[in-house]
C-alpha cells in the first residue's frame, strides 16, 4: 500500500471478502445515526446502497449480511418480500415495486472497498434516518 493514503473512517472492508456473488453490510460514522449501508458484487462490479427498505423505511435484513434471494440473484427485503436489482437498486417486485433503493458511491483502492470521497456521509445517514 505504499504511496497511498486511505481515509480508514470511509473504508467498507477489503475487496477480497466479498466472493463472487458477495454482499456485505456496513456501519460508517457515529452518534446516533451513523451511515448504514451494504455494497453487493454484481459480476464484475461492486455497488453500495443504504441498508433502508423504500417501502417500510427499516434494514433490508433481518440477518447479518442476509441480503440476497437464495439464487444470489437479486436483493432482497426479508421483512416484505421486496425485490430490487443488483447494478441498479430497483425494486422489480414487492410492495414498493418501481421504488429504488439509495445509492452510496463506491471506489476501490489498493484493494478496500470505500465510500466515495465525494460524498458527504453525515449528511446521507441523516436524510435515511
Amino acid at each position: 500500500m505504499s504511496g497511498v493514503a486511505l481515509d480508514v473512517e470511509r473504508v467498507v472492508c477489503r475487496e477480497t471478502e466479498l466472493a463472487a456473488q458477495g454482499v456485505r453490510a456496513f456501519t460508517i460514522g457515529g452518534g446516533d445515526w451513523p451511515l448504514r449501508g451494504f455494497v453487493v458484487r454484481a459480476g464484475g462490479e461492486l455497488r453500495g446502497y443504504v441498508n433502508r427498505c423504500p417501502h417500510a423505511g427499516h434494514p433490508l435484513n433481518l440477518l447479518p449480511d442476509r441480503f440476497l434471494t437464495p439464487d444470489g440473484a437479486l436483493i432482497l427485503c426479508t421483512s416484505h418480500g421486496a425485490v430490487f436489482e443488483k447494478l441498479t437498486g430497483y425494486c422489480v417486485a414487492g410492495p414498493c415495486a418501481g421504488a429504488s433503493l439509495t445509492p452510496v458511491p463506491l471506489e476501490v483502492r489498493s484493494g478496500y472497498v470505500l465510500v466515495a470521497d465525494a460524498v458527504d456521509i453525515a449528511a446521507l445517514a441523516a436524510a435515511e434516518s
